[in-house]
């Protein structure tokens, strides 16, 4: 099935993630070499992942960050260049980068 990208904002997850899922023949869920983007709402196991996360990357003073996660379990946390926000935005018709704006400008 892939991995998800989760995006968080201000320790915040927004409601659906990204799953990437692999061509045939290739277990790389990188959209560049050909994966699908899918969005979906987040699982329960999702949003526990993201209670436990989220406050302590907001203590640590990061507003945007990209949890990737392959089945039940949190691989990676991204805080350097997370992507996946111009892909939810088209399939949910929505502006996450107005949230994270409005994030950073609440730290301002």
């Amino acid at each position: 099935g892939g991995d998800k990208r989760i995006l968080l904002i201000d320790g915040e997850p927004y409601p659906h993630c990204l799953a990437r899922i692999p061509p045939a023949g290739d277990n790389r869920g990188n959209l560049a070499v050909g994966a699908t983007a899918e969005g979906r709402e987040l699982s329960d196991r999702d949003r526990w992942i993201c209670s436990q996360v989220g406050p302590v990357l907001r203590d640590k003073g990061i507003i945007f960050a990209g949890l990737d996660v392959i089945g039940d379990y949190l691989t990676e946390i991204n805080v350097t260049s997370p992507t996946g926000i111009r892909e939810l935005d088209q399939m949910y018709s929505d502006n996450i980068c107005g949230a994270l704006f409005d994030a950073i400008e609440k730290h301002l």
